[in-house]
């Protein structure tokens, strides 16, 4: 019976470790180096200055939370433009980028190179300080 509850609290323990990490990773903007994109990989036209992407799927609900930030955060900002991806629709891109969740969010500057990323919905603020870094 005791190898039963060492098994349950060290299920219990694990389980909890995993959600406070991805707790406190998700929607965190984090600098990368994962290659540049171009207007035809996005179907859309680049940002003059920089360019936020957006990976989504009609089934995710903070994906509606992020497509509001990441527009409010392009009308800012002149020559900014929010791009919205269809992940089901656009899955060699998705492999590609190793897009492993609904919604991410690329930040990339005015020649398409990706500088920024986030898995989870971020915080306006984080997008803010990330455009920050694309557009110097």
């Amino acid at each position: 019976m005791s190898g039963g509850i060492a098994v349950a609290a060290a299920v219990l323990v694990a389980a909890t470790a995993f959600g406070l990490w991805r707790r406190w990773r998700d929607g965190r903007m984090r600098a990368v180096d994962d290659g540049r994109l171009r207007s035809g990989d996005l179907g859309a036209e680049l940002g003059e200055r920089a360019t936020l992407v957006q990976f989504s799927t009609a089934f995710c609900a903070p994906c509606r939370t992020t497509r509001r930030i990441l527009d409010e955060v392009a009308g800012m900002v002149d020559g900014v433009v929010h791009v919205e991806v269809d992940a089901e629709a656009n899955l060699d891109l998705v492999r590609r980028l190793e897009i492993v969740r609904t919604p991410t969010v690329l930040v990339l500057d005015a020649g398409g190179r990706i500088v920024r990323r986030a898995s989870g919905a971020p915080r306006k603020i984080d997008v803010i300080a990330a455009l920050g870094t694309a557009v110097t």
